[in-house]
């Protein structure tokens, strides 16, 4: 072999390890966190039900856009058919493993903690625009159907995803999943047409998820989040929360290449370039994140109309102005000027504090759009026992839905990183005839 030909692992190279046990440690952090956030909750009924359930709200719309953006960004690389992301991409499919629990979570906000999240539930919007957009009968089956549809179309990517590594290697995984795993396997069929069929469906489901992504959280946004402020109205701020969440998915998804590149001991597979590609990520849709948000901020200012600008205004006086210079900081200044340098991307050290800064700079950044906005000027930042007690909940339990989602099925894109037909899928066939198709198709 020449010293310019690249070694291609077998199958079995690859395999080697990746079902390797997880630390009994994480799931029992994990349980602990889930356990404590849900005593918390339940007491803070009795004592301060408001405030749990808008701790709620709060780390509900942190840990589900980001959850949601894991997935979309899956499904971007199977619309430009990226093979960079291969050894690393099925650590962000475990995202989708929240997005059932999100939606019971949401069903609960909904029925149950209505009249304590959201004004507009005790009483009637004087603006008639918002009284017909915020009735009942509009809100509850657009919410409820637009984050159905979200779910629906992640979790059946993302099945079809690890079905191909499913049906071919040998059984393995958690136990409670065999059942599923056995189901994955039925009808399946050679490796070749298995991924040409699975990546054209695939093709399909990506780009309307992308469509149901975009518009959609655009619309939950407004939904869960501006509509708690009864007189504040942008139409920036559907990207704004979007693009956050993008942002911080990218960010956490760095870190948690980080330690699973650790934990498995593949640095054979995981490779710096994957951390240059992800800090790359981070970086422009950092700026990205920052264009949208000076771009909201300078219009409001320069408009200088009351019904835009007290929402600003609000978040940069008394209580709030701390938390939301901080989260600026975070979500914009810290990763953005770190990042600039290459050294700062393939420096695990670096890039793991200036992802972190993303991670935590985000959930200020939702805490900062829905606390001001219902409780309006206060001497200092309501952040006490109710609010860390559910984030820590919150924590625990998608912690919990990923280390299942990682116990239970494989742990890289196995087929798509062995199989000998792996660069067909560049370009497509017809999963019948396995013959190209026309470039019209």
């Amino acid at each position: 072999m020449s010293s310019h030909e690249l070694h291609m692992p077998s199958r079995e190279e690859v395999v080697a390890g990746l079902d390797r046990p997880l630390p009994k440690w994480l799931r029992t952090t994990a349980l602990v966190l889930a356990a404590t956030g849900l005593i918390v909750f339940i007491v803070g009924l009795f004592l301060n039900p408001d405030r749990v359930w808008r701790a709620l709200l709060v780390n509900w719309l942190y840990f589900t856009s980001v959850s949601s953006a894991g997935v979309m960004f899956v499904a971007v690389q199977r619309i430009t058919t990226a093979r960079w992301s291969r050894p690393v991409v099925r650590f962000l499919e475990g995202y989708v493993a929240f997005l059932p629990v999100a939606f019971i979570l949401l069903l609960l906000m909904l029925f149950v903690g209505e009249h304590h999240i959201f004004w507009w539930s005790n009483t009637t919007p004087t603006i008639r625009e918002k009284a017909v957009y915020l009735n009942p009968a509009f809100y509850y089956p657009r919410v409820i159907g637009i984050s159905l549809l979200i779910y629906i179309l992640s979790v059946w990517f993302i099945y079809l995803s690890v079905r191909l590594d499913v049906g071919i290697l040998p059984e393995a995984g958690a136990a409670w999943a065999r059942r599923i795993r056995e189901r994955m396997r039925r009808g399946f069929r050679d490796e070749r047409r298995e991924l040409h069929s699975t990546h054209s469906l695939q093709g399909y489901i990506a780009v309307f998820l992308a469509f149901a992504f975009g518009f959609g959280w655009i619309v939950l946004s407004w939904d869960m989040s501006m509509s708690l402020d009864p007189h504040f109205q942008s139409t920036m701020y559907g990207w704004w929360f979007f693009m956050s969440a993008w942002v911080g998915a990218l960010a956490s998804w760095s870190v948690i290449v980080m330690a699973w590149r650790r934990f498995l001991g593949r640095y054979d597979l995981i490779e710096d370039r994957h951390f240059h590609d992800l800090g790359k990520l981070v970086f422009a849709f950092t700026a990205f994140w920052g264009y949208l948000t000076f771009g909201q901020y300078l219009v409001i200012w320069y408009g200088n109309m009351g019904e835009e600008t007290h929402w600003m205004r609000l978040r940069l006086i008394a209580g709030w102005r701390i938390p939301t210079l901080v989260g600026l900081v975070l979500m914009f200044g810290f990763p953005f000027f770190g990042l600039l340098s290459r050294a700062a991307k393939v420096f695990l050290p670096t890039m793991l504090l200036f992802s972190m800064g993303t991670v935590v700079g985000l959930w200020i950044h939702r805490y900062i759009e829905v606390y001001p906005s219902i409780y309006g000027v206060v001497p200092h930042a309501l952040i006490g026992i109710w609010e860390i007690g559910v984030t820590a909940g919150l924590l625990g339990i998608w912690g919990l839905c990923y280390l299942a989602f990682m116990d239970a099925f494989p742990r890289m894109r196995v087929l798509l990183m062995t199989s000998p037909f792996r660069d067909e899928v560049q370009v497509p066939v017809d999963p019948q005839t396995m013959e190209p198709l026309p470039a019209h198709e």
